[in-house]
Formats: structure tokens, sequence, C-alpha cells
């Protein structure tokens, strides 16, 4: 069967319905606790590195972590006080995966437009896996 709709139509139509920050915006919320930072990039490419205090939920779980009927449920996700602001590697996996969610009822949701690679070329704060999971640990008592 062909495709009548291309990934890039998808990402588009994504795009014009969920909220989008800039770099420069998601940088200036940085340490504000009414917002967390979601990387939903593959595992793979977390070797690069992630946003400093992201939480890594992968793409191919989100909507059942997302679900609190789900048994795959994070408590995370239902603190209706926070803003999600979702990114991946080029902004086009978040933008799907942030209208996903808005599709399941979530209003609190956006994504970082240009992803991981809008925010190296930013300069913006990065952190290793090993320094966030270091800094989580001296965070809880």
């Amino acid at each position: 069967m062909p495709i009548t709709t291309s990934s890039q139509q998808l990402v588009a139509q994504a795009m014009s319905e969920v909220r989008t920050y800039s770099v420069a915006e998601t940088r200036a919320r940085l340490g504000d606790s009414a917002v967390q930072i979601v990387d939903i990039r593959d595992l793979r490419e977390l070797a690069e590195g992630t946003i400093v205090g992201a939480f890594h939920a992968p793409r191919g779980m989100l909507e059942f972590w997302v679900d609190p009927a789900s048994p795959y449920h994070k408590p995370l996700f239902a603190d209706e006080s926070r803003e999600f602001i979702l990114f991946c590697g080029l902004g086009w996996r978040s933008a799907l995966a942030a209208k996903a969610l808005q599709d399941m009822g979530m209003r609190n949701v956006a994504h970082i437009a240009g992803g991981w690679t809008a925010w190296l070329q930013n300069d913006a704060p990065t952190e290793t896996l090993e320094a966030q999971k270091a800094r989580r640990a001296k965070a809880t008592p």
C-alpha cells in the first residue's frame, strides 16, 4: 500500500498544533520547578549527554509512562503543575510526541525547536549521564 502522508507532513501537522519553545526560551527556564525537560531520544543517543536536569523517557514508552492506567505509569507525569518540554535529536520526534500527548489530553506539554542539535549549536548547558546520576544521588536524602 502506498504512503499517502509523508513523515514530514506528519511532523509539519504536529508542529502546527503543539507549543514550541526556542533553545533560548527553554534555557531561561532551566531550574524552574514548574518545568520538566524530557529527553525522548533513544538510549544509544544519550551517550552524547543530555540537557541539564532532563528526565529520560524513551519515545517508545512515553505514552505508557504518561497514562495513569498503564502498568508502566511514572508518577512524575501526573504532576499537572509542571510543564513538560520534550526534546529529541532534531525536534521532529518531539513534535510528534507532544502531539500524541495532547491527543491523550495533556495540555501542559511542549517541545524544543531543533532539539538536541539546536541545543548544542547554541552552547546551552549539558551534562553527561554520569554527572546527572551523581547530581540526582546527592539530591536524594
